[in-house]
């Protein structure tokens, strides 16, 4: 395997792949030539970590019955996921099969560490023309064969509870920050907080900022592929984030902590918050019992009025990839798992499960996925949302913007005062990151 591009993680990535080595199946073939047992490393799509093990248990008896082939499940969490797959790449010791965050496909391609699902290996998983062509372009880079398929679909909502609102007098949900702003400030009071948020953590910081800087008209790319990172919008976009803690106080400190990838929504869910930014999210919301009537789904809010150049992007492109090392010993039979995780019967149980959305068309068909919320994700997906930037240094950019987000949360949590100065400082460090 030809060293990862993605150097400005290789340092911590040679380090975790000493630990990874022994959990890899990439290298050597796990049982009988004719049953072999694959390595399967799953996002944190779930509660927890164990409550994806429940989830998926039964579903993995379900392909050994059909296949005879064994499946070793590993859950990793969001806050260690890139780095280790990161680390795989450079050790070569990784799983047969994993899921990735799709914004990270095109960085990943670039490694040359995963299987191209070219014409041949896509019949074998039962053909492209299945998937929503909308989840299939976030799988790799334009004009090659992408190097993983999508597995589930979601966007990015404003979640808020109908309950708190109607208690408050409040009609419906926001649909400009700066009725946002006026709700959440209602909507806060007695250590009760109008919006909580998952301000620890990389993806979910990165993935805000983005769609803000969208609607503010900035990018962190330009045309050529190259970092911006230190612009106006950017540093707009990063402030209003950093001031639903420090000026408008309308999110709770500690919230800079919580990096979990399950924390602000299980705020939510215990009405510890009103509101809350979250890709589509009401199977983990029912295990967390939350009233389903108290559950209200609706757009993020956009500037009013919109600033030159602003777009009409309330959420970025997301979703979650299946894909196959390249070096596995098992291809034959990690075909047959991709499939089988994207077959009709998989997409409708997963996806209505985890409350996320199948990624391929003939799931539709089941009535789980026609309730208003659906619908209302399914139209953000269609209308008002933004790809991530397909480079192959967007998940250094993740990285590294990501972490300034971190650092930022954490000063104003301590109660010093985040300037715009302060951000563009940050942004233009984490630009030098990737050299830029």
């Amino acid at each position: 395997m030809r060293p990862t591009k993605l150097s400005t993680l290789a340092c911590a990535a040679a380090a975790a792949a000493l630990s990874l080595a022994a959990c890899g199946s990439s290298g050597s073939n796990s049982g009988s030539s004719a049953h072999p047992t694959l390595t399967y490393w799953a996002s944190n799509q779930g509660t927890s970590l164990q409550d994806d093990q429940q989830v998926l248990a039964p579903q993995i008896a379900k392909f050994t019955k059909q296949t005879g082939i064994k499946v070793k499940v590993q859950v990793i969490p969001w806050t260690t996921l890139l780095t280790q797959i990161t680390a795989a790449t450079v050790s070569g010791n990784g799983p047969d099969v994993l899921n990735i965050g799709n914004t990270w496909s095109a960085s990943l391609q670039a490694t040359g560490a995963f299987l191209p699902f070219t014409s041949s290996v896509m019949n074998q998983i039962g053909g492209s023309s299945r998937f929503l062509a909308g989840s299939l372009s976030a799988t790799g880079a334009a004009g090659q064969p992408p190097t993983a398929v999508p597995l589930y679909s979601t966007a990015y909502g404003l979640y808020y509870n109908k309950a708190e609102f109607a208690a408050a007098g409040i009609s419906g949900p926001p649909a400009t920050w700066s009725e946002f702003i006026t709700d959440a400030k209602k909507l806060t009071k007695a250590g009760h907080y109008g919006l909580t948020l998952e301000a620890g953590q990389i993806p979910e910081n990165v993935h805000l900022a983005f769609e803000l800087s969208q609607q503010q008209g900035g990018s962190f790319f330009d045309s050529a592929g190259k970092p911006t990172f230190n612009t106006p919008q950017n540093v707009a976009a990063i402030k209003q984030m950093i001031d639903f803690m420090q000026a408008d106080k309308i999110a709770n400190p500690s919230d800079a902590q919580y990096s979990k990838g399950t924390e602000a929504l299980t705020d939510y869910a215990s009405g510890k918050a009103a509101m809350v930014f979250w890709q589509t999210a009401s199977g983990s919301l029912a295990k967390l019992g939350m009233k389903a009537s108290n559950i209200g789904v609706a757009p993020l809010p956009l500037p009013a009025p919109a600033p030159a150049g602003g777009k009409k992007v309330t959420s970025m492109v997301a979703g979650i990839n299946i894909a196959i090392f390249k070096n596995s010993k098992n291809l034959t039979a990690a075909e047959k798992f991709v499939k089988f995780m994207t077959s009709t019967p998989e997409q409708e149980s997963l996806n209505h499960t985890y409350g996320s959305l199948p990624t391929v068309q003939a799931a539709y068909s089941d009535p789980a996925f026609n309730t208003p919320a659906v619908k209302t994700f399914r139209g953000i997906l269609s209308t008002t949302a933004a790809p991530m930037p397909a480079v192959a240094a967007e998940s250094q950019f993740e990285t590294a913007v990501g972490t300034a987000i971190i650092h930022l949360y954490a000063s104003a949590a301590t109660g010093k005062t985040v300037t715009a100065s302060m951000i563009g400082s940050a942004l233009s460090q984490a630009q030098q990151q990737l050299g830029g």
